[in-house]
């Protein structure tokens, strides 16, 4: 298992930026993916974006151009620059680890994008 801490969320207006950061208690480098998960009020949890252990990334159709996620191994970091954002942005944002062996969640950010 990890354990993961998400920061850096806020209230942000309409086409700011945000970056959240995801800190991990022991290395990532082994972990097969590392991703970012959202839930707004009433709403399932949804992918956001996710980064391989090789570095390949995968994100939803409704972030691709204005986010991005990056992986620091070295530092047991995972990161997620948000840009442009809009108000259905609006969401609690989840790091997520996993392995064949384990699923990992922190305890979220909240992130509130005013119009």
């Amino acid at each position: 298992q990890v354990q993961l801490v998400e920061s850096g969320g806020g209230l942000v207006q309409a086409g700011g930026s945000l970056r959240l950061s995801c800190a991990a208690s022991r290395s990532i480098v082994s972990i097969k993916i590392m991703g970012w998960y959202r839930q707004a009020p009433g709403k399932q949890r949804e992918l956001v974006a996710n980064i391989t252990s090789g570095g390949a990334t995968n994100y939803a159709d409704s972030v691709k151009g204005r986010f991005t996620i990056s992986r620091l191994n070295a530092k047991y970091n995972v990161f997620l620059q948000m840009n442009s954002l809009k108000p259905e942005d609006t969401a609690v944002y989840y790091c997520n680890a996993k392995t064949d062996l384990f699923d990992s969640w922190g305890q979220g950010t909240q992130v509130t994008v005013s119009s």
